[in-house]
Formats: C-alpha cells, structure tokens, sequence
C-alpha cells in the first residue's frame, strides 16, 4: 500500500506522486485533510509553466523544472487541458539590471534552458506597447495551464489505475513498526490503523507536522519557513499579453504580471514572511492598503498602472526550508538514508517550481520508493 499524507496543501503534486506510483503497480490512497479537491496551495498559485531560470545548477529545483517542463506540456496537450505556451519577458530597467539579466541568462543556460533571446527595451515594447525596459530576456518555453483542469486529469488517471483520493482524512500519528509504516488517520469520529509499505509524506505547508506525528527524528527535519504572497487584479483589458517579471528578489521572483486563459491579468505575489512556524496560524486576506506598494514595484516596468485599478485578490503561502536572507533553497527529499525510517518519503519545501516539476519530481519520488 503507498499513502501520502494527510494535508490540504499541494494535492496536484500529491496527485502526480500517486499517479505515478499507481501507473507502476502500486495501491494507492492519497490522503487529504481537506473536504475537496484543489484546495489551499493547489489553487493559489499563478498558473505557469517555468522554463528553469532562475535555479542553481544542478540543484532539484533546476533538474526536475527542465525535465519536467516538457512532460508537463506533453501531459496537458494528451489529456486535453487548456493550457498557452505564451513566452514570458525577464525585464531590465537599468543599467545595473542589465548585467544582472545577463548573469540570470548563464545560470539559465548552465541548467540547459538553451533557447532564450535576449531583446533591446524597443523590441519589447513592440511585442508588449504597455511594457517599458531598457532590455529583457524572452524565455519562449514559458506558458500558464488551467491548474483545476491539470488536478482533475491526474485523479482521473490514478483513479483508472485502481488508486483513491480520500478527502476529509488528516494523519494523526504513525511509524515504522515490522518493516512497515503505520499510518493512524481519522475522519469524523472514525479512526483507522493502516500498515503501508510505503507513506510519501507531501503535505506541503504540513509536511514537518505530518513528519513529526509519523516519528521522524527532529533533527533530520528542516525547519519551516512561511512566505505569504499576495496578488492583485487589474481592471480592464489585459495589459500584456504574456507574463512580465522583474529580476528576482530575495525570497521570491519579484511582483510580476501574469494572465489566466481568460484573460484576467494580476500582479503579485509579494514577500512576507510569517512569524512562527503553525501553518494553522496563517490568514490568507489580502490587505487593499498594500496596493500603492504593488504599484510603486510594477510602475518602472509599467508606467500604465496609474490609470489601472488595482483590487486585492487573493493570497497563497509557500512553504521554505531558507528564512529571510537565506539565498534559494532546494527542494528537500528524503528517505531512509536521511531520516532512518524505512518505507518514508518526505518532501519538504517544494514550492515553486513544483507545478511545472510536479511529473519528473513524481519520477523522482517513485525511484525513491
């Protein structure tokens, strides 16, 4: 038997990792503490589709973007979700940024991203009219999908191949016992004892919970760090046509502009940090005083949003194994040989890029199975 644990966040990753192992013979039952599917971080996201920028080389993150970007791709177009290969710009608005641009252009070379352009400030606004930069990188791999669409395709393939969702359900405790994991769950009034051969543990935001409650020695669990971001709408017409980022700033790619297959455009997310480490503890409003803050980030790259109404949208939290001023951190798996537990896989800080990774990283997980 293979179980994820039980924690609302990222269910389309949990889905994939299911997925997979189901499409390899095993029984699978993705445990969600949530009464639906795609709730929390699954469904507070932007939407894209990375093309493996911005990560050290040779890191997870780097590895699992490339591959995964691909058979991400591949996967939507087979199984008929929307999705816009739309390109995205990487703008430059001095001349400090533009040896900056440059430095990002190498790493992304280095984690093989082989077709990018670099465009002068006129090509740009000649390809976005509202879009003001002394020069950007085009990244034409880069796209957005229709996420809900992406999380009903993969419950539908594991649920073919003889898995289950099991909504409702939070993990209470367990460990290894008799070469096997012991899962303790409840729902409602109704508790059960599972014997597994294998618990991937994808909570996401709860991941160190669930890690503490399945007996995970605390010392081999990095610890949480929460970034809030925000997002803002823009009223009116789209003003761009693809997705629009400033270089990357400390915890984060900056408050970019990104539009969904509709054609609703937002800017965000922000930074900021969460006190503490209970993702219980966490509101997801969104203040309307920030937006002066929005604007003063996105006016030197879009003068226009002085005549653009802003309105607070919505808010996601991403789960971070580095605090402020820790540079990038990695995507953390780890099994038997970091944490001693036999049959258990846990998965600590994958946020973003893990939409756009969430199939090689299933891959990746599965070896680990």
């Amino acid at each position: 038997m293979h179980a994820s644990t039980g924690a609302p966040p990222a269910l389309l990753r949990r889905l994939a990792v299911g997925r997979e192992l189901a499409l390899r013979g095993r029984t699978v039952y993705v445990v969600d503490r949530a009464d639906r599917v795609g709730a929390e971080t699954s469904s507070r996201n932007s939407g894209v589709i990375h093309a493996g920028l911005y990560y050290p080389e040779g890191s997870l993150k780097a590895r699992l973007c490339v591959a995964g970007r691909p058979m991400l791709y591949d996967y939507l177009e087979s199984r008929g979700v929307d999705f816009a290969r739309t390109g995205k710009l990487v703008v430059a608005t001095g001349a400090t940024q533009r040896a900056r641009l440059a430095q990002l252009r190498a790493t992304a070379e280095a984690n093989g991203v082989r077709d990018l352009r670099v465009v002068s400030g006129g090509e740009a606004a000649a390809m976005e009219p509202e879009l003001r930069c002394e020069e950007a990188l085009f990244s034409p791999s880069t796209g957005v999908f229709d996420v809900h669409g992406a999380v009903s395709a993969l419950r539908a393939d594991l649920e073919a191949a003889g898995g289950a969702v099991v909504l409702d359900t939070e993990v209470t405790g367990g460990g290894a016992e008799g070469g096997r994991v012991v899962l303790e769950t409840r729902s409602g009034a109704e508790r059960l004892r599972l014997r597994c051969r294998t618990v991937v543990n994808a909570a996401g935001l709860w991941a160190q919970v669930a890690a503490a409650a399945l007996g995970v020695p605390p010392a081999t669990v990095p610890r949480l760090h929460m970034a809030r971001g925000c997002y803002f709408a823009v009223s009116g017409d789209a003003p761009f046509s693809r997705p629009i980022y400033p270089l990357p700033e400390p915890g984060g790619l900056g408050i970019h502009y990104t539009g969904d297959l509709a054609g609703r455009g937002r800017f965000g997310p922000s930074v900021e940090w969460v006190p503490g480490e209970d993702p219980g503890s966490v509101g997801y409003d969104v203040d309307p005083a920030a937006e002066e803050t929005f604007r003063d980030a996105v006016r030197g790259y879009f003068p226009g949003v002085d005549g653009r109404a802003l309105t607070a949208d919505y808010c996601g939290v991403r789960p971070k194994v580095v605090g402020p001023g820790g540079g990038w951190g990695d995507f953390a798996v780890h099994g038997m040989r970091e944490h001693g537990v036999p049959g258990l896989v846990c998965l600590y800080g994958v946020e973003s890029p893990g939409l756009t990774a969430c199939l090689s990283l299933a891959d990746h997980v599965a070896g680990r199975c």
